[in-house]
């Protein structure tokens, strides 16, 4: 376990480290389509997430302007009732904000108030600033702040929203963590200057051999000790 020096401010992925995306995402497909078997939830899923990469990509190649995940969220809703052959409005509805009710993992809460004991915790998310209060709420994540990259207009990996998380720590990016379960995430943080951490979690994207990242961990109470232990 490797241990990380000179880290002045921890910053936290949400979507996926924090919380469990993929698993959330598939109870709320389950909970508006109860008919289908699991290869159809995982069909459904899967259209679900292709329509956000999608729509986040395109957003970040300036073929689409900026729309905040709440309305991609809404777009991808409907392609998943559209499939399903589901009519229900209030249930699209529902299905429409299914990323405000993701569940934590099961160290998220007690690692996030262990970390905040000793370092100032900021969280970043693509998720919008209301969808990402709301998640908050109902996983019992407590921050000094959440910052969500709707006050960009951009998605990550875009360098602006890295930036927006080293401008509200107000220290250099050198002396700035960025704990991730996503590689992708962690590129786009180094590329900025931040320090990087990788925390395995189901259905992660681990870094390669190429990668180069300060430190890769199990879970936060691994993380929270090697930043104790500098």
């Amino acid at each position: 376990m490797a241990e990380i020096r000179d880290v002045e401010v921890v910053v936290f992925d949400v979507l996926g480290t924090l919380v469990d995306e993929a698993g959330g995402l598939r109870a709320e497909i389950r909970d508006a389509v109860p008919a289908s078997g699991g290869a159809a939830i995982d069909e459904l899923f899967a259209l679900w997430q292709q329509h956000v990469d999608i729509e986040q990509r395109r957003i970040g190649r300036g073929d689409r302007a900026y729309v905040n995940s709440d309305v991609i969220d809404g777009e991808a809703a409907m392609r998943v009732a559209d499939r399903a052959g589901l009519g229900d409005p209030a249930t699209i509805a529902r299905l429409a904000t299914a990323g405000r009710r993701l569940p934590p993992w099961d160290d998220s809460v007690a690692g996030l108030q262990q970390l905040a004991r000793h370092h100032p915790v900021l969280g970043l998310s693509n998720a919008s600033g209301a969808g990402l209060l709301r998640l908050n709420a109902h996983a019992g994540l407590r921050w000094h702040r959440a910052l969500s990259a709707e006050a960009v207009l951009a998605y990550k990996p875009a360098p602006e929203v890295y930036q927006l998380a080293v401008d509200t720590a107000g220290c250099p990016p050198e002396r700035v963590l960025m704990v991730a379960a996503h590689a992708w995430d962690l590129r786009g943080a180094r590329a900025m200057g931040m320090r990087t951490a990788y925390v395995h979690r189901p259905g992660g994207d681990p870094p390669t051999n190429s990668d180069v990242v300060d430190g890769r961990f199990n879970g936060l109470d691994e993380l929270a000790t090697a930043l104790r232990a500098s």
